[in-house]
């Protein structure tokens, strides 16, 4: 079914769509939405009602909690319940309101998503990256590299304040009616909007913008809203625009004028622009003022104009624009940035401090969790000196709390843990430490604009 939404919404981009409700309410939809909750990490957390999958599962059922939850949908009496605010802290030690929804509420959003995602992903731009199908923050940067190459080197490095919990929904809905017709699923989709927040104090406050950090539907909603930056920023390149072929591209460099493309990931996006300082400026008013009426508007102190030869930050990795060593040739590098590197340490620091108490495997286990997690997604830049500085820096702080627990010497330490070949790996209640420096490095190829989705024939 969503393969036949998906085609029928490239078929006719005008289409608005009516009678989905029902497949809201469809046995099959509701079972892949539970399974999705329950398979994510946070199937263990609870809203405001305390409910979680485990205590739904052993007290309700889920075929009994599902048949209960879609008599509610069919006979039109579901409410949502108001999110739980969370507070988690940020880089910086600023902190983050997350907003956690009941399991009811999950399932929902999650069946919404599966009947809305595949039509509204026919009209997003192939600029956007983040939250959706097949696409990735590598993506994002693969793109960034490839354009640079091609002279795109001022750079809008760009950022949006408090973008989830800004968004106008009288906007948001505009955007949602242009392909909705159901009223049954908008009214729906609008009370997850104004559900209300849980505060941790107590307090209960409506929801009169944004979409809360935690809702399955959330970065959705807030790709349907920011599609309306990625048409404003790249109108220019659609067929019979000013910058749509390469020709005209190159008519506007000769003639001084700039050419510009956006790439975002989720609320976070940057524009490269072949041309001068001057002109991303102007852009930068441009796009100011496209975000106003979504009621958004840019930081004044976390937005920059900055030249690639700089370097900026942008999705954990820096992007520099620099001659190669031992020659007089310039090209794009991506090294990774200096915060998930102090963000990473202060993890291995507060796992392996000396006084801790936690078994040795225990440790070595989550030690190694982390690592190839951050490994897996930074391997694709020019990390393998990092690589092998965090090596030595892990290799250390594991050395200093064994020896500092058990007492050991160096003497001791050298006597178990080296061979006749060198240090030998450290292997500690059955688990080995896990060498980040043994991961290849490999360079992520570009997948160009037209990236498949799940639903394509």
């Amino acid at each position: 079914m969503q393969t036949k939404l998906h085609r029928w919404a490239v078929a006719d981009p005008g289409c608005r769509f009516d009678d989905l409700y029902h497949l809201v309410c469809d046995r099959r939809f509701l079972a892949v939405a539970w399974d999705r909750v329950a398979g994510n990490t946070g199937a263990r957390t609870a809203g405001v009602d305390r409910a979680t999958v485990r205590s739904i599962t052993e007290r309700v059922g889920v075929e009994v909690f599902l048949d209960q939850l879609r008599e509610q949908l069919r006979q039109r009496t579901f409410r949502p319940l108001p999110v739980r605010e969370r507070m988690i802290p940020k880089h910086g030690g600023n902190l983050r309101g997350l907003g956690i929804p009941t399991v009811a509420d999950r399932v929902v959003q999650a069946a919404l998503k599966l009947v809305l995602e595949p039509i509204f992903e026919a009209d997003f731009a192939p600029v956007s990256y983040g939250f959706r199908p097949n696409r990735r923050a590598h993506d994002a940067i693969a793109e960034i590299h490839f354009w640079g190459t091609q002279g795109y080197r001022q750079v809008l490095d760009a950022d949006i304040e408090a973008c989830f919990d800004s968004i106008d929904h009288t906007a948001l809905m505009d955007r949602v009616r242009s392909r909705v017709k159901d009223k049954s699923v908008l009214a729906l989709v609008k009370a997850f909007l104004k559900a209300g927040i849980l505060r941790e104090t107590g307090a209960m406050e409506p929801s009169e913008t944004g979409t809360p950090q935690g809702g399955i539907l959330s970065p959705l909603l807030a790709n349907i809203a920011l599609s309306a930056l990625d048409e404003h920023v790249m109108g220019p390149w659609k067929p019979g625009g000013t910058m749509s072929s390469d020709s005209r591209r190159f008519t506007r460099v000769a003639k001084n004028l700039p050419n510009w493309r956006i790439v975002r990931y989720a609320d976070d996006f940057v524009v490269l622009v072949r041309g001068e300082r001057h002109h991303v400026e102007a852009l930068k008013t441009d796009i100011g003022e496209a975000l106003a009426p979504l009621g958004l508007r840019l930081s004044q102190s976390k937005t920059r104009v900055v030249h690639m030869a700089d370097g900026f930050d942008f999705l954990g990795f820096h992007i520099k624009w620099m001659r190669k060593r031992g020659t007089d040739k310039h090209y794009v590098y991506t090294f990774i940035a200096d915060k998930p590197v102090r963000e990473l340490k202060r993890k291995i620091r507060a796992l392996t401090h000396r006084r801790s108490q936690v078994p040795f495997a225990a440790v070595l286990s989550r030690i190694n969790q982390i690592l190839r997690g951050w490994a897996n997604y930074f391997k694709h830049a020019v990390a393998k000196h990092t690589f092998n500085t965090l090596r030595s820096f892990v290799w250390w702080r594991v050395v200093n709390m064994i020896t500092y627990r058990r007492r050991m010497t160096w003497t001791a330490l050298r006597r178990q843990f080296k061979g006749p070949m060198g240090w030998r790996q450290i292997v500690l209640e059955g688990v080995g430490l896990f060498n980040i420096a043994s991961v290849t490095v490999t360079r992520y190829r570009w997948r160009g604009l037209n990236i498949p989705t799940p639903w394509a024939a």
